[in-house]
């Protein structure tokens, strides 16, 4: 209603002055959502905290965000549009309903939809080598998030590096298993959030860290590490004897080639010298790259040791990805290399032209971007030389929600177990996440929107 938007405006503006957490209601409100309380009604239980874009949307449907709703735009979706997009190629997708895929599929997945897995990076990242994937290299699972819980219930007790900013679910898998210790690295705005191979082996041996997390291309900078410098991480793992978890879901949103390069991926399977050996397990799925995020069909890809250990702990924690969609996949096109090519081709096209458009924008605007981003569909942005109270994350985006724009806090990307830190102190607490996943139409709204209550913000700072 206009009186509840009027009474949000206003504590928006008695804002204005914060400098600390204590003082800032924004940051109190996500404080008291990220609270474990014991359960009102169920003996034994807690209500589990909001973090991440559920607390994002969360707020926004507060404040009556809906997806039918066309006046609200949504930068803080964290997925990409699932309609057609300009020449993709046809999808040759058929459900099969009988009595086999009515039964309970294996824990790791089916072996169809295993072995095409397999052949797609043995064709796309590793012609010419001996060392092939096979069926058992592969876990299929519920979901990403899922593939990864997987992998954390087979951690040992080890130190776990991880780098920040990363994707804000690594938060709860890092938090919840408590037999290994999580060691934050913060990466360089000066190098575009690069990970370096000299850096990462420094790293390595001082923390002593025998497992490493992390996603390239990265959420939310889209920094991407790619060819060589790619290449020295993986060699790394190798020679260090350790782990590297590489989240690749974004690895088709690839903008650092040329038009005669379009359809290229990039994988850290291309390096691996022998895929039973290697200390490299990738996670992958249709959720991003084949634009299909509802289906929750995902996998790992690594030593087939891991797999199996990844087999036992989904027995107990998921019990398996849906059936017939695994069944429909498998006999689907959608893992045929020629159809992968022209599937990202298209994906990239379309993609870098939203992006092009929104990064010019939000620098018109007055946005600084550090770095432009080479993969991904998020654009991480700094709102430090905005007029207060825009020039911080949480702020900005109660503002932005005041006007139907949704983004996600810089925050929540400084992944931060436990949640001990001080939230103004985090080197994050200046920055927010956009997403360009929406159609077109939503996202230049949105930046509309911005555009006018910023530029308003400004003019009155001047007044004053």
């Amino acid at each position: 209603s206009h009186t509840m938007f009027k009474k949000l405006a206003g504590q928006v503006l008695e804002e204005v002055k914060a400098e600390r957490e204590a003082d800032s209601l924004a940051h109190q409100r996500l404080r008291d959502a990220m609270k474990e309380k014991e359960h009102k009604f169920l003996p034994g239980f807690k209500q589990v905290g909001k973090t991440g874009v559920i607390y994002v949307m969360s707020r926004a449907r507060e404040l009556g965000f809906s997806y039918e709703n066309e006046e609200w735009s949504n930068f803080g979706q964290g997925a990409p549009e699932t309609g057609n997009i300009p020449d993709q190629p046809e999808r040759n997708l058929d459900a099969v309903f009988n009595a086999v895929n009515n039964e309970y599929g294996p824990v790791a997945g089916i072996k169809p939809l295993r072995e095409k897995i397999a052949n797609l990076y043995n064709a796309r990242y590793r012609q010419g080598k001996e060392s092939q994937y096979t069926a058992d290299n592969v876990c299929v699972c519920p979901g990403g998030r899922a593939a990864l819980t997987r992998i954390a219930a087979c951690v040992g007790e080890v130190n776990v590096g991880y780098f920040l900013p990363d994707y804000t679910a690594y938060e709860q898998i890092l938090t919840v298993f408590k037999n290994f210790i999580p060691i934050p690295n913060t990466l360089d705005a000066s190098s575009g959030y690069l990970l370096d191979g000299e850096v990462f082996a420094n790293e390595i041996e001082s923390r002593g860290l025998q497992v490493v997390l992390t996603s390239n291309p990265g959420n939310p900078t889209g920094a991407l590490v790619e060819k060589e410098e790619l290449n020295a991480l993986v060699k790394v793992a190798r020679e260090k004897h350790c782990t590297f978890i590489m989240d690749e879901f974004y690895s088709h949103y690839i903008y650092s080639h040329g038009e005669e390069d379009l359809g290229r991926n990039v994988s850290s399977a291309a390096f691996v010298d022998d895929v039973n050996k290697d200390p490299i397990l990738i996670v992958d799925g249709f959720t991003k790259n084949w634009r299909l995020p509802g289906w929750r069909v995902c996998w790992a890809v690594g030593p087939k040791d891991v797999i199996e250990a990844m087999q036992s702990a989904g027995s107990f924690l998921d019990g398996g990805a849906n059936h017939i969609l695994q069944d429909t996949l498998a006999r689907s096109n959608l893992l045929d290399p020629d159809f992968v090519r022209a599937d990202a081709t298209a994906l990239q096209r379309h993609f870098k032209n939203k992006r092009d458009i929104v990064v010019k924008r939000l620098k018109e605007i007055g946005f600084k971007i550090d770095a432009e981003p080479n993969g991904t569909f998020y654009v991480w942005a700094n709102v430090e030389n905005f007029p207060a109270p825009l020039n911080n994350g949480m702020q900005f985006f109660e503002t932005a929600l005041l006007h139907k724009v949704i983004c996600v806090p810089g925050i929540f990307f400084d992944v931060n177990p436990g949640k001990r830190r001080e939230l103004f102190n985090s080197p994050y607490h200046h920055y927010v996440r956009f997403s360009c996943g929406p159609p077109l139409e939503i996202l230049v709204r949105g930046l509309d929107s911005m555009a006018e209550f910023i530029g308003k913000a400004k003019a009155k700072a001047q007044e004053s």
